[in-house]
């Protein structure tokens, strides 16, 4: 992996939690329950075409890394930087981790 390749996979990993935290609760708030669903529709489809179908992230190797690893980690991160109370959602993270790690497992056995 190159430098740029390295550089643009750490920006798509940062650009879902990014966009989760801007535009999924203005969502939620605007147009209520189904606010959430179009944004779990419209976020999670257009950044995965971003990073995937254009490529700015680079898989190489044998490890696949699910993108909601970096949904949990960024989304703890920003919300920790804000000062969240950090213990109560280490659950969060933790199912983020897992979720993201058999996402990547389950894909390595097809791909």
């Amino acid at each position: 992996m190159s430098i740029g390749q390295a550089v643009a996979t750490v920006f798509g990993g940062f650009l879902f939690p990014f966009t989760i935290r801007i535009v999924w609760g203005k969502m939620v708030d605007e147009w209520g329950a189904i606010g959430g669903w179009m944004a779990a529709a419209f976020i999670v489809g257009t950044v995965w075409a971003i990073n995937h179908g254009v490529g700015l992230i680079t898989q190489s190797g044998e490890v696949w890394v699910d993108m909601a690893v970096a949904a949990g980690v960024g989304v703890f991160v920003a919300s920790a930087v804000r000062g969240g109370k950090v213990r109560p959602s280490l659950v969060n993270v933790a199912a983020a981790m897992v979720g993201g790690v058999l996402g990547g497992y389950i894909l390595s056995l097809f791909l």
